[in-house]
């Protein structure tokens, strides 16, 4: 198993070299292989999909319901991430997956107060949508 090419679409590089995969639900699978996880930030669980996922309880424009489970999650990805293909998605691909990816950039060693900067360079210019999810960022630390 391998990671994402850096030029598939989605794939946001981190300072370590790491490459995760975002993406929108509602959007079609992109062209390439399926990922190995799939972590899915919806308030409502995800249809099943082919290969291991996870699920975090995550009501669209708000916060994860706990953000203990989403610690625990985004540092198997950061862990897995390193030998394997792993995305991170929600219903649009902006609010509460660049969220996560912020989060990750901060596990990753970005400061959290440029993680948001560093996902909206690096992933979706639109990425991280409300003032609530910027600083649930801020605080990740």
């Amino acid at each position: 198993m391998s990671e994402w090419d850096a030029d598939a679409v989605g794939v946001m590089s981190l300072p370590s070299g790491l490459r995760v995969r975002g993406r929108g639900l509602r959007s079609e699978l992109p062209h390439g292989p399926e990922p190995d996880l799939g972590v899915y930030l919806l308030g409502h669980e995800p249809a099943p999909v082919a290969w291991e996922s996870r699920w975090v309880r995550w009501p669209d424009f708000r916060l994860p319901s706990d953000p203990a489970a989403l610690r625990l999650v985004l540092l198997e990805v950061r862990k897995r991430a390193a030998g394997e293909r792993v995305e991170i998605a929600c219903g649009g691909g902006r609010g509460r997956t660049g969220t996560a990816l912020a989060c990750l950039a901060v596990l990753d060693g970005v400061p959290a107060g440029q993680a948001v900067a560093y996902v909206r360079e690096h992933y979706d210019a639109k990425a991280v949508e409300t003032p609530w999810q910027m600083r649930f960022v801020r605080r990740f630390a």
